[in-house]
């Protein structure tokens, strides 16, 4: 009876701190939430913003795409920052960020004044997407790190999706025009306000977690980490031996610094050049160029706007059915494997669109896709969509939260996540350029690039599932790693 009863204890014990470490994990995760949110809902109000200012194309698409040169910055200056002042504190900036770029971009004077309220959304969309990784990385069990990582991708996509959902709504009450009146102001308006509320929510959230454990034994606040451990840490864990080796490893060096990148002929620490790939490959795989440009995609070929919006907002659906996939399988099968499944998978569903585009008749107003090449290119978008979003979509940001040694985990982080954020940029503004040269030739150089993310993969990166941060960032062990690829090599 007394085994029967502390076995009891014990299971519900392992089922607390599993609650718990997923609150704090989903409470971070809320950052994705507004990242997915921001940077989907301008799409809504594209139209109403072009018709209030009377602006033309490329000042319109500067407004658009200034957020994504102001999540570089925010990325970038997120690693730093949450080096000095603590992971919390940087999410509650990023939550202050939002609702201010929130309440400015509802109610702007100028162009002008819209846009310096959306690149200050843009920082905290970089900011949140690199604090989120990092934190949920730091603070998450080895053996639930990858399903715990992916909520990040999860709220991101759910952004998306309840962004198109609101915008909808508000078009509804607006009576289908962005710049019908509403509440005393405009339809597109309300839509970039409405931001406000999940900011004030993730504000709260980060109010109410603890500092990760790693940031506060950087700090040499021991029995604070202690007590953050104990909470999360599977019952039996030697939390004495588990602080010293995060001791041990945080001082191996020196306070983090943003030259602790810098190593060798490549400038970059090889295992930074690794990020930097992994971030390349993802945006070039073209996913942005689905969610920012689908709808005009789709009308493009010859598709009703109302149907263009059914698919574009289907594509949505996908995302979050491929996200959840992702999160059942990548403490199962492995980040590496899950990757190259992606790579394949999407470089095979671009292949097909830019073959079912290249029958694309007229050009303008006038073309279309015939059948069956318009109905295979739908489903091949829509099949690109779910490997992404079951692979590539959730596993680059669990990777480069848990990838990176300690004590330049955020630095490096935040470098790979601004060149998320500058490819993403590079994508969105010569896209168009692009389409109109050729629709299919765009497609085939993503397929490309999908196409030669396995091999990088397969050569360069290595399984992180189940391990804990030491032993995958200490530098002895990254550089084993690589050692051991170039003895391959040879």
């Amino acid at each position: 009876m007394p085994n029967t009863v502390s076995t009891a204890s014990s299971t519900a014990h392992g089922a607390h701190r599993l609650r718990h470490a997923f609150f704090i994990s989903a409470a971070a995760a809320m950052g994705g939430f507004l990242f997915g949110y921001d940077s989907a809902v301008i799409n809504g109000a594209v139209e109403g913003i072009r018709g209030k200012f009377d602006i033309g194309s490329a000042t319109l698409g500067t407004v658009v795409g200034i957020a994504l040169l102001g999540a570089a910055a925010g990325a970038m200056a997120a690693g730093r920052l949450a080096d000095r002042i603590g992971r919390p504190r940087v999410m509650q900036i990023a939550a202050l960020f939002f609702a201010i770029s929130g309440i400015g971009s509802m109610l702007p004077f100028t162009v002008w004044d819209l846009s310096v309220w959306r690149a200050l959304g843009g920082v905290a969309i970089g900011m949140a997407s690199v604090i989120g990784p990092a934190y949920i990385a730091e603070v998450a069990p080895a053996e639930y790190r990858g399903r715990l990582g992916s909520l990040q991708q999860a709220a991101i996509v759910l952004g998306i999706a309840i962004s198109q959902l609101v915008n909808f709504a508000i078009l509804g009450l607006a009576s289908g025009d962005q710049r019908g009146p509403l509440l005393g102001l405009e339809a597109w308006q309300i839509m970039l306000g409405v931001e406000v509320l999940p900011a004030l929510v993730y504000g709260f959230v980060a109010l109410r977690i603890p500092e990760s454990p790693r940031y506060l034994v950087a700090r040499g606040r021991i029995a604070d980490a202690k007590l953050v451990l104990s909470d999360i840490e599977p019952a039996g864990t030697d939390l004495g031996a588990e602080l010293s080796r995060i001791d041990t490893q945080m001082h191996s060096d020196h306070k983090p610094r943003l030259r602790d990148l810098l190593g060798g002929r490549a400038v970059l620490l090889p295992i930074v050049w690794i990020g930097i790939g992994l971030a390349v490959f993802q945006q070039m795989s073209g996913i942005n160029v689905v969610f920012y440009y689908s709808a005009t995609l789709w009308q493009s070929v010859g598709i009703d706007a109302s149907s263009s919006f059914l698919y574009s907002f289907t594509s949505s659906i996908i995302n979050i059915v491929g996200t959840i996939i992702a999160i059942l399988l990548i403490d199962r099968i492995g980040r590496k494997r899950l990757s190259v499944i992606g790579s394949v998978g999407m470089a095979i569903s671009l292949g097909v669109a830019a073959w079912a585009f290249s029958y694309l008749v007229g050009q303008g107003d006038d073309a279309f896709l015939p059948n069956p090449q318009a109905t295979i290119a739908l489903l091949a978008v829509h099949s690109f969509v779910l490997f992404f979003a079951a692979t590539w979509g959730v596993v680059l940001w669990v990777l480069l939260g848990e990838m990176f040694p300690n004590r330049i985990r955020a630095a490096a982080l935040g470098l790979a996540g601004s060149v998320v954020w500058i490819t993403n940029w590079l994508i969105t503004v010569t896209f168009p350029s692009m389409a109109e040269w050729s629709l299919s030739a765009s497609y085939f150089i993503f397929a490309a690039f999908a196409a030669l993310s396995a091999p990088f993969v397969i050569l360069f990166l290595r399984e992180t599932k189940g391990k804990p941060l030491e032993d995958l960032g200490s530098a002895r062990s990254v550089h084993l790693h690589l050692h051991h690829h170039d003895q391959n090599q040879s």
